[in-house]
């Protein structure tokens, strides 16, 4: 097997970065950009930490991030499964990346920053959703803005009419748990009182 192990060889498989490519990334919250991140219901947040990376969703009624201003978006922290994987990684390490997405758009928005962790109580409540806080606010500072060009979701066909019409033959959670803990968790136990878990512990 052959492998890059420099960046001129890794650079030479490629063209040059066309001009658009360089310019739409910003240092801050374009108003354009602001107004696309507004319409986002959905995000994947990126970590480091010492236990290693993290990525995992996040999602709220648009928009999911509040806008503080061109530098500052604030990201509220829901309730979970508790492991806090993302959350340990920012006490640790704060660099933060996050990749939104809008569902039947085919262009995602990334950004590139620094993350803290706040608790501050007011903050907290004017987050509130169904009468539940979040646990917390990630205060995140911007550093680079950019939008992901369409060929991604294109190649997936991710928001087409066929890959939305039908589930996929995939396991179910419960599934997962049960061959993951040898049927120590009984996964059609856990699959039939997923719906009301969710519906009780959403927020």
């Amino acid at each position: 097997m052959e492998y890059i192990t420099t960046l001129t060889h890794l650079e030479s498989l490629f063209d040059t970065a066309g001009d658009a490519s360089i310019r739409k990334e910003s240092p801050t919250l374009h108003p354009a950009y602001q107004a696309w991140i507004e319409k986002s219901p959905f995000a994947v947040l990126a970590t480091s930490g010492t236990g290693g990376l993290d990525t995992s969703p996040r999602g709220d009624p648009a928009p999911l991030v509040r806008i503080r201003d061109q530098r500052t978006i604030l990201l509220p922290e829901r309730r979970g499964n508790n492991r806090i994987d993302s959350l340990r990684n920012i006490v640790a390490d704060p660099r933060v990346s996050l990749i939104f997405f809008i569902p039947g758009v085919r262009e995602t928005v990334r950004v590139n920053g620094t993350a803290k962790i706040c608790v501050e109580s007011g903050l907290l409540q004017s987050f509130a959703m169904n009468g539940q806080r979040p646990k917390c606010v990630l205060e995140i500072a911007v550093e680079t803005v950019f939008f992901q060009c369409a060929r991604a979701l294109l190649r997936s066909s991710l928001w087409s009419n066929d890959q939305l019409a039908a589930r996929p033959d995939v396991p179910t959670a419960g599934q997962l748990l049960s061959a993951l803990t040898e049927n120590a968790i009984d996964g059609m136990t856990y699959d039939a009182e997923l719906p009301v878990r969710h519906a009780k512990t959403l927020y």
